[in-house]
């Protein structure tokens, strides 16, 4: 795949301390962005709940609703 060159504004400290990594790691800053790109997209993904363990929840909520209410109270 082609990379997409793209421009941003970021935080002067921020872009300082990612730059001193970059240096101290011995790697350039577009790896340190493609990096932290790929971390940013697992975390999303995961933080979604996976389709079954929602059909499991729903159908608990169906099933055991008055328990619930109940267990608030």
């Amino acid at each position: 795949m082609k990379n997409v060159k793209f421009a941003t504004v970021v935080d002067p400290d921020q872009i300082a301390t990612v730059r001193a990594i970059a240096k101290d790691e011995g790697r350039q800053l577009r790896a340190l962005v493609d990096e932290a790109f790929t971390d940013l997209i697992e975390k999303r993904k995961q933080a979604k709940p996976r389709p079954h363990a929602m059909a499991a929840y729903k159908a608990s909520v169906k099933q055991f609703d008055h328990l619930y209410k109940k267990l608030a109270e």
